[in-house]
């Protein structure tokens, strides 16, 4: 026996001897192994930048960060489940050419360009026939929708990234309540992060209301680690698969104006009717079986539907899976398109140097480029990474409007006053690569010439931002817009 227990400390302690060259070899390893993966799989220069000098700069550290949260695990999952026909995918051909060139008319042919880039994008049909509203606030949307809530006979999709438990909330909770007790089938699917953002969490409220609800991926790490990484950002509500509601807004007391909220965030929502909705439901019945497993289809969620108004549109689903890039693509497309205006309102605005370039050479057209933002915006980190960014922007003739608070956010594109995107997609990274998003595009003159006067009227109220008053900030405060700049592909 002590011979045994000798021969186990001896082996013990050379073990001990070789460890500093054995961790310095595995670290070594372990370093090529992730830089290796990110080389391969990422296809974003600065990103794949980052986390390669972040492997090698803390050593097995940075190799554990982009572990667990630089390797985009969803596309695999969600090109597996994503894989076959969904009850969304329709059956007969997009309008044709000739059939575009009639609806567009003369003087906007030009978007026949777009449709065909949002074509080849998307994979979806353009949809005639429906009727889009816009609804101003939480004080316009929230009462429509808790009135399609309690007239909804056979189902409700639910979607958002937050949805507060508390205010406005218990509105709702209220009313989906009450629409099951009527038969109804109700599914609510929340972000896992947006969940943490009030208390008690949605979720578990409505688990105890019996409601089928669920949360999207689920994160182990707090909300300071993880929000900014593969978040479902998506707002869309369908009631009995023929009323639809999307847009950039949650659901939350700050929202509804009137109200006199501590921290009030004005917004846009949009009320649609009309074939269209299929492709809100689609986007929904995605991410529910996703996350869920469960399949839904039939006529419950899925009837037919019939011309409701004259408005042209296409849903855009984007995410960092099978549908990476698609906003991107189409704001660049549209920014190309652009003959006469462009219009863009976003509460975040760190577009890559792509679309920056982009909006500089229509500037340079001769185009107006008209870049709304507020002031105050609610994310440090995140305004002065903007203020940064600010300077690269106001060249060749694009100007930024300063609008004052309450802070705004709001999600639009106009072009030429004719064509306009609306949803929940913000002109940054998190939006454009990193999160779910769901955007329309309408080709609509009469909606986007509203949409235009909206932009406008925000302007009216706004101040521009002058180069000088870039120049003139002090050092320490451009210094530190500067820092977090560096962090812009991830904010």
């Amino acid at each position: 026996m002590g011979c045994n227990l000798a021969l186990v400390w001896f082996d013990w302690d050379r073990v001990l001897g070789l460890s500093p060259q054995v961790s310095v070899a595995l670290g070594l390893f372990i370093a090529i192994i992730a830089s290796a993966h990110v080389i391969l799989n990422k296809s974003d220069t600065r990103s794949a930048t980052g986390w390669v000098g972040l492997i090698w700069l803390v050593p097995v550290v940075g190799s554990v960060l982009y572990l667990l949260l630089g390797i985009n695990r969803i596309e695999r999952r969600a090109k597996l489940l994503r894989s076959g026909p969904t009850p969304s995918t329709s059956d007969r051909p997009g309008p044709t050419p000739a059939d575009l060139d009639g609806e567009f008319g003369v003087k906007q042919t030009h978007l026949l360009e777009l449709a065909r880039v949002g074509a080849d994008v998307t994979s979806k049909p353009l949809e005639g026939g429906n009727r889009v509203e816009i609804l101003v606030d939480g004080d316009q949307a929230y009462p429509a929708m808790l009135e399609a809530i309690g007239a909804a006979k056979s189902s409700i999709s639910l979607m958002s990234y937050i949805f507060e438990a508390k205010g406005i909330g218990e509105a709702f909770i209220r009313a989906l309540v009450d629409a099951q007790a009527r038969g109804v089938e109700v599914r609510v699917l929340v972000d896992d992060v947006g969940t943490r953002y009030g208390s008690p969490r949605i979720d578990r409220v409505l688990r105890r209301e019996k409601i089928k609800v669920a949360k999207f991926l689920p994160a182990l790490l707090p909300r300071g680690l993880t929000h900014f990484n593969l978040r479902n950002h998506r707002k869309i509500m369908v009631v009995d698969g023929r009323l639809g509601f999307t847009g950039g807004m949650n659901i939350r007391q700050g929202c509804v104006i009137a109200s006199r909220p501590s921290r009030p965030t004005k917004d846009l929502h949009f009320r649609i009717e009309g074939p269209l909705v299929a492709q809100l439901q689609g986007a929904f019945v995605e991410d529910w079986v996703f996350t869920t497993g469960e399949h839904l289809g039939g006529e419950t969620w899925f009837p037919k539907l019939e011309p409701a108004g004259t408005t042209l549109a296409r849903g855009i689903t984007d995410g960092p899976d099978i549908d990476i890039g698609n906003l991107h693509w189409m704001f660049l497309a549209a920014i190309v398109t652009a003959r006469r205006s462009i219009r863009v309102m976003t509460p975040y605005f760190l577009p890559d140097t792509v679309l920056v370039k982009a909006l500089q050479v229509a500037a340079m057209r001769g185009i107006e480029v008209d870049i709304v933002v507020p002031e105050v915006g609610n994310l440090p980190v995140v305004r002065w990474a903007m203020w940064a960014h600010y300077p690269e922007v106001l060249q060749r003739g694009v100007r930024i409007w300063l609008t004052p608070p309450p802070f705004d956010h709001s999600k639009i594109l106009v072009i030429d006053g004719a064509w306009a995107s609306v949803g929940s997609g913000n002109w940054d990274t998190r939006s454009l690569r990193l999160n779910f998003e769901f955007n329309v595009e309408c080709y609509d003159e009469q909606l986007a010439t509203a949409l235009e006067m909206h932009v406008r009227s925000r302007m009216m109220q706004a101040r521009v931002l002058h180069a000088d008053e870039l120049r003139r900030r002090p050092v320490l405060f451009r210094l530190r817009d500067g820092i977090a700049r560096l962090w812009s592909p991830y904010l």
